[in-house]
């Protein structure tokens, strides 16, 4: 029955009709994760163990000299192998040491998130390098451009709670300003929370000096930070990246939050065993956690282990399988073991369009990310083909599928109130039905998420209205929202110090509407 219809058995008068495309506006679901637990006690323990005899007594290679200092100096050492060793003690002090609460902030303070415990916040991610068009449905090469409108779609969809770069601007000629391009593009987009990444330490100080002006200053920068960045640190298995570390090093040392991400594939760069895939994974994520905080013991660290499913047919990733379910959930696990803040990646379906394959993909892998209580899930929305492809109408689908899963984390409130011995009573001696009720139209705005694409018509008025499917509903409101939405968050004479500063080549003119 629709709302209005209630309202009407409630003798109300019906509230104004709203367009099903338009946001539905309303506070942040506050989400809390935790219930699920795919690694008993003894396996938390066994994984703890194995993660730090890997560290000990494999090491890992190709740690670049500012590294080999620092853990050397801790009490580590390197093996006559030239691979660095971290003893137990050295981690387990270090796993002390780290903040266990990282806030992330929006340039507007209501999106700022709180990175601990169970918490539970979801948000785009992927740097893929190809865009689906919403007006052929091609995939082709993804420009500055659909960053930018990727950052401003995200900026609308009101259970998308951050925004982290989804897309590789691969119109930019260079590193130097795609990094630049790419970190404008996303702050400009969107109010919410950007995380982008880095290849170079100079890299990382340019975009440290966009942001200082974005703020006013570095102070006002380093206290309210509304940007982070993506460091993969390791490549699987047990390699650094020097290069990368070395960007880890400058983000600590300049106040840039920091995802320390671990990419491997069961069965490809780790074993093909879960046991041995997460022991692995915990190894490599920890070894850049101990380098951050051995580097700066205030780093804002965030535990990112992201290990991937190999299809054992074709040896391609397969983000949208069970197995990836239970994997990430059980990284994320370890995560909450240690209290630590933590990012995963669910979401990346293998399927190519915004179908149902990709909405089952998605929905069992960021429900099972969530309800092991991850604090930060990236790729959550809007991604497809294994994330080497983003959709605008995805995003949209996407943002419904969000509301329920953030609203399946809530607990089941059992009171003197809301068990309503007294209303049943009533009821079943009066009119037979609770639509009447005033805690039925009391509840029914705030107890209830309602889709914004999703369709709950009956045959028949779907039918009469056209008998659209959800990809078609979807790029509709897309399409509005990329006509009218344009943030105003950053001023026009931030962006002009900022262009003048930086080669940004987004042109003004594709940041107002026509």
């Amino acid at each position: 029955m629709s709302e209005d219809a209630v309202r009407e058995r409630a003798g109300s008068r019906p509230r104004r009709s709203r367009d099903r495309t338009g946001s539905a506006g309303g506070p942040r679901l506050q989400a809390e994760g935790g219930r699920y637990a795919p690694l008993a006690a003894d396996a938390l323990k066994a994984v703890h163990e194995a993660a730090l005899e890997i560290l000990a007594n494999m090491g890992l290679s190709d740690a670049p000299g500012s590294v080999l200092k620092l853990v050397c100096d801790a009490g580590g050492s390197v093996s006559a192998s030239g691979r660095l060793l971290l003893p137990p003690d050295l981690v387990d002090w270090c796993i002390a040491g780290m903040l266990r609460e990282v806030v992330l902030c929006g340039q507007q303070a209501g999106h700022d998130l709180i990175l601990s415990g169970a918490r539970v916040h979801v948000g785009s991610g992927g740097a893929a390098p190809s865009i689906v068009d919403i007006e052929t449905g091609a995939y082709r090469n993804s420009t500055l451009r659909d960053l930018y409108d990727a950052a401003r779609l995200v900026d609308a969809l009101e259970h998308v709670h951050f925004f982290s770069r989804s897309l590789v601007a691969r119109d930019m000629p260079d590193p130097m300003s795609l990094e630049i391009n790419t970190a404008f593009a996303c702050l400009a987009g969107t109010s919410k929370h950007v995380c982008v990444s880095a290849s170079t330490p100079l890299h990382v100080s340019s975009i440290a000096e966009m942001c200082n002006l974005v703020a006013g200053s570095p102070d006002a920068f380093t206290a309210r930070p509304f940007l982070s960045l993506n460091v993969n640190h390791v490549v699987p298995p047990l390699r650094f990246d020097p290069d990368s570390c070395e960007v880890l090093l400058k983000a600590v040392e300049l106040g840039i939050p920091v995802m320390v991400n671990t990419f491997g594939q069961m069965g490809a760069s780790s074993p093909v065993t879960m046991a041995g895939c997460v022991a692995q994974t915990i190894a490599e994520t920890l070894a850049g956690m101990v380098i951050g905080w051995l580097a700066n013991p205030q780093a804002r660290l965030v535990f990112g282990p992201r290990p991937m499913i190999t299809d054992m047919r074709t040896g391609g990733m397969s983000g949208g399988s069970g197995e990836q379910a239970v994997l990430t959930a059980a990284c994320v696990q370890m995560a909450r073991h240690y209290g630590l803040p933590c990012s995963t990646i669910a979401g990346a379906t293998d399927s190519k369009l915004a179908d149902a394959q990709a909405g089952y993909e998605k929905a069992l892998n960021v429900s099972l990310a969530a309800q092991a209580g991850c604090n930060f899930i990236t790729q959550a929305a809007g991604m497809q083909a294994g994330l080497m492809a983003a959709s605008f109408e995805a995003y949209v689908i996407d943002n419904d599928m969000l509301g329920s899963i953030l609203k399946s984390l809530s607990a089941v409130e059992v009171s003197s109130d809301t068990l309503a011995l007294d209303s049943i009573a009533e009821v079943v001696a009066g009119e037979g039905h609770f639509l009447g009720q005033p805690a039925t139209l009391a509840r029914m705005s705030s107890d209830f998420v309602y889709p914004q694409v999703a369709d709950r018509r009956s045959p028949a008025e779907w039918t009469e209205a056209g008998s659209q499917d959800i990809r078609s509903v979807a790029k509709e409101r897309a399409r509005r929202l990329l006509a009218s939405h344009f943030p105003v968050h950053m001023s026009v004479d931030v962006q002009a110090a900022v262009r003048q500063q930086f080669d940004i080549r987004l042109p003004e003119e594709a940041m107002r509407a026509e």
